[in-house]
């Protein structure tokens, strides 16, 4: 008698492939509308599935999972993040969690690259003007941006994608300085000729571009405050491709405003959706919706370690990236 197939509850549309794998090996519901789960909804799914796989527009709190069944017992999560769960929760009620890392590595590092890039070069400026029609022509002193060869990039969180963006802009001639949580290994620090900083507050003070790559946390919450804000030069640049939660939003809206930091790119919003409406009357603020990670190739091997983290489990074997006790 074949074994019965679980009950898999997607809470967003995936790549078509993925979604044709998953109804072939499992029982699986898809939000072919792709409509984002409410707290309703997100309740109601843990109340019947075997298996839900959230991203990371859906809070899975401790109400979401106290409403699972007995029979849930996996939330294999599509994304790398895993904030939005209450991950204490789901290891009270015997519930394994997974990821999908490394697959978003590099796709995510040519996203920071590319602001790195854009920002002191006033690219989105500048295409806005030509958009509206009111260039009228080149003058050597319009438009004026900054060099990005030569300045110092300073990196916080030196994980896998802060060591790939050290890789891209060292071939950029930017002198790479980092924070990190605990020292990288020094073979990786010579390779990519980087500077640690113990003290963060030190290093913001020094840097001409900042980029934000760690992970958002209880600890990393507003690890960039009102504080720290101020400590960061008034030429320099920061770009945040991360979590909008590292940074005060507020705080970062309000320097830019008053010209006490040059520019600022930011894929992550601290409350998106929802932008600062601020922003959004910046030249100097270059915003992009959430694309870091929006390539085609990695959506799919995201869903790829979903499947594969989903058919270990139910075939009774530990899943490659189940998110342990000691990593919250």
């Amino acid at each position: 008698m074949p074994k019965k197939k679980p009950l898999v509850i997607v809470t967003r549309r995936l790549p078509d492939a993925i979604e044709t794998r998953m109804m072939e090996l499992f029982d699986a519901r898809l939000n072919l509308d792709d409509k984002p789960f409410d707290k309703v909804a997100l309740i109601e799914a843990a109340a019947i599935a075997d298996v839900m796989v959230p991203t990371v527009t859906d809070r899975v709190d401790a109400e979401v999972i106290a409403a699972a069944r007995d029979a849930m017992t996996l939330i294999a999560n599509y994304g790398t993040g895993v904030d939005h769960i209450d991950l204490a929760a789901a290891h009270g009620r015997g519930i394994t969690v997974t990821n999908t890392p490394d697959v978003l590595t590099e796709d995510t590092a040519d996203m920071t690259m590319a602001l790195i890039l854009a920002v002191p070069r006033r690219l989105a400026e500048g295409e806005r003007l030509m958009r509206g029609g009111t260039w009228d022509g080149w003058s050597p002193t319009w438009m004026l941006g900054n060099r990005v060869n030569g300045k110092r990039l300073g990196i916080i969180g030196m994980g896998r994608i802060g060591q790939a963006v050290a890789r891209r802009a060292g071939g950029f001639g930017l002198s790479i300085h980092y924070h990190n949580r605990h020292r990288v290994h020094a073979d990786i620090e010579n390779a990519l000729e980087a500077t640690y900083w113990e003290s963060l507050d030190q290093m913001l003070a020094r840097m001409d571009i900042i980029s934000v790559n760690c992970p958002h946390t209880p600890a990393t919450y507003h690890l960039l405050s009102a504080r720290r804000l101020k400590l960061i030069q008034p030429h320099a640049y920061i770009v945040n491709t991360a979590r909008g939660e590292v940074i005060d939003e507020t705080a970062l809206t309000q320097l830019l405003i008053s010209g006490d930091i040059a520019g600022a790119g930011l894929d992550v919003f601290e409350n998106e959706p929802a932008v600062n409406p601020k922003l959004l009357t910046h030249d100097n603020a270059l915003l992009l919706p959430h694309l870091g990670s929006a390539t085609l190739e990695g959506r799919i091997d995201m869903g790829d370690k979903v499947i594969a983290n989903i058919k270990a489990f139910t075939d009774g074997h530990k899943p490659p990236d189940r998110i342990l006790k000691d990593q919250f």
